[in-house]
């Protein structure tokens, strides 16, 4: 009877399966197609990620959301479809990294190469939440347009970083870090109240550079001086009015009569489509020709399987995963180069190592490997890219950041406050030496110490051999600092200031693949889409619930996901280990 009940269930699902895919299959055939006379619109207040989550559970947490080069790759594309004629960018309140918003605006300008017009729409530019980097975006188009009545927010740039050490003194928490060397800033956060001298150098020196960056293509874009950009993007907010005097907009109009005006300029009986469903109804970019493989490397570095996590909503790049990739491109004969895209802000020391072995055994197999730096890649980011063959950044790209760190929480004092006490047996003397009940002894400080020194030591020798750089050149320019993508550009750090498509072209020469051929570019392991998941999940193949409860507990996580990125920023949520970690940056 079980097993009667249980051939039934198992046929049920193989025909509900078969069923999924013959719907997908026959709504895909029916997709309409793109009209003449197109204009596509890309909306950027919207999530934006920097890989599709695999599982069922994160794409429908993510849903709504579009990753960087699914924009990149249709807005290529639609520059090459003679029936689009023209791009609306919503931009506006959304924060975006400045590497991400150079990324996007390439893609832009490249768009409007083709003799195509794009117009950038924005209800605000908020000061509070990155209007200069959705303005900067903006400044890409032909024509800026801000809805009446609305202020032009922005006012400059400014990095903020949490100091926790006042509350942790108040609680009875002492931390007990160090870090390898003067600028390993993320300690900082633990250790002190406000900026040290050397912490507020870096910040200061990648704060002025991105701005910097950001000036002069506003004022290219604008058709102004780089000075008066520089001056002009200082001194705001400003109201609407103020804003097209200065050159900053071009007018103040709604979102119908923006939205009209550039149906009047594609063309008689011009139709609006947005850029996921015009990426959905064309076909695919880059699959014929020699093969190249995507690899992702995104979020916390971690050992074991990369993953998302619900409660934060942070990916991470876990060295099994990422290895694995690595070993099937370069067993497939037919992969002639690898693009290993990073955006990480460092973590685990093995799992960093574990990562840039497989780069080398890739290099050993003789299928080059380009580094494509996104937002940031930096201390274990930078780890697992230095060894590549070719690193390309944008200007904005967090990238360095050469350091170490290690260290736990004395909490002793907390637990008496509260009456707790811990006891404990064993049998080395320092099998507890990172229990947070017990302070470090002088014996145990100099194990630390000792530990610092050779990861440093490792990693700036590692540098050194990649980079072709000589070791003292290194030594001055690493010490835990992060750096813009334009200033590691000019000290020998990344290769290339660029974006993916500058990585694909790298691909090509390193792998004398001819410029003018097309490739196949796939990912490694390849990504499930939805349909793939939820039969993962139906097969019992899933890591997550398929309870319907699950809507509610998504909700939930939304609402916690900002304190739990905060604590995860400070340190709190993680184990004890030796981290090649960025310090915490925010981005107003």
């Amino acid at each position: 009877m079980i097993g009667r009940t249980l051939a039934i269930i198992g046929g049920f699902v193989v025909v509900l399966g078969f069923l999924m895919v013959l719907i997908a299959y026959f709504a895909q055939s029916n997709v309409a197609k793109v009209a003449q006379n197109t204009i596509v619109e890309l909306n950027l207040e919207t999530s934006l990620t920097e890989q599709a989550p695999s599982d069922a559970l994160s794409q429908f947490q993510n849903r709504g959301g579009v990753t960087l080069l699914d924009i990149v790759f249709a807005l290529e594309k639609a520059s090459l479809d003679p029936k689009v004629k023209g791009l609306i960018v919503r931009v506006g309140s959304s924060p975006l990294m400045p590497a991400h918003a150079q990324e996007i605006r390439d893609a832009i300008l490249a768009f409007r190469k083709t003799k195509k017009f794009a117009f950038a729409y924005a209800e605000d530019f908020d000061g509070e939440n990155s209007g200069l980097t959705s303005y900067y975006l903006a400044s890409a188009c032909d024509e800026i347009w801000l809805q009446p009545h609305s202020d032009f927010g922005v006012a400059g740039l400014r990095f903020e970083v949490p100091f926790v050490r006042g509350a942790f003194d108040k609680l009875g928490i002492a931390p007990r870090f160090e870090g390898r060397k003067e600028f390993k800033n993320a300690i900082n956060t633990y250790l002190e109240k406000e900026f040290t001298p050397a912490h507020r150098e870096a910040e200061q020196r990648l704060l002025d550079s991105s701005f910097s960056a950001m000036a002069r293509g506003v004022a290219q874009g604008r058709r102004i001086s780089a000075e008066a950009a520089q001056q002009v993007l200082s001194e705001g907010p400003y109201s609407g009015e103020r804003a097209v005097a200065l050159r900053l907009i071009d007018g103040q109009a709604y979102r119908d009569e923006v939205y009209e005006k550039a149906k009047r300029r594609a063309g008689k009986n011009a139709k609006l489509l947005w850029l996921g469903a015009y990426d959905s109804r064309t076909d695919d970019l880059h699959t014929e020709g020699k093969r190249v493989a995507l690899i992702y490397g995104s979020g916390d570095i971690v050992s074991g399987r990369s993953g998302f996590d619900p409660m934060n909503g942070t990916e991470s790049m876990g060295s099994d995963t990422v290895s694995a990739a690595f070993r099937k491109a370069v067993e497939d004969k037919e992969v002639k180069a690898i693009i290993f895209r990073v955006d990480s802000p460092g973590g685990s020391v093995v799992a960093s190592e574990t990562i840039w072995r497989e780069v080398q055994r890739a290099r050993q197999a003789k299928k080059p490997v380009i580094v494509s730096m996104s937002s940031l890649a930096a201390s274990g980011g930078y780890y697992v890219a230095m060894g590549a063959d070719r690193i390309i950044a944008q200007p904005g790209t967090i990238t360095g950041s050469i350091g170490v760190f290690t260290g736990k929480m004395y909490t002793r004092a907390l637990w008496e406050k509260l009456g707790v006490s811990f006891d404990a047996v064993q049998t080395g003397r320092n099998a507890g030496m990172y229990d947070g009940y017990y302070d470090f002894t002088p014996e145990q400080w100099a194990v630390v110490r000792g530990s610092l020194d050779r990861i440093y030591s490792n990693f700036t020798h590692k540098v050194a051999e990649g980079r072709k750089l000589p070791l003292a050149r290194v030594e001055e320019i690493a010490r835990g600092r992060v750096w813009s993508g334009e200033d590691a550009l000019a000290r020998g750090l990344v290769d290339e200031l660029g974006g993916f498509p500058a990585a694909i072209q790298a691909a090509k020469k390193l792998a004398n693949i001819p410029e003018k051929d097309d490739i196949e570019l796939r990912i490694y392991p390849p990504a499930k889409g939805r349909m793939e998941a939820l039969l993962a999940l139906i097969n019992g193949e899933g890591e997550d619930s398929s309870d319907p409860r699950d809507q509610a507990m998504l909700s939930l996580l939304r609402g916690v996901q900002p304190m739990a990125r905060m604590l995860h920023r400070l340190g709190l949520t993680q184990r004890r280990q030796n981290w090649l970690r960025m310090p915490p940056i925010g981005v107003e």
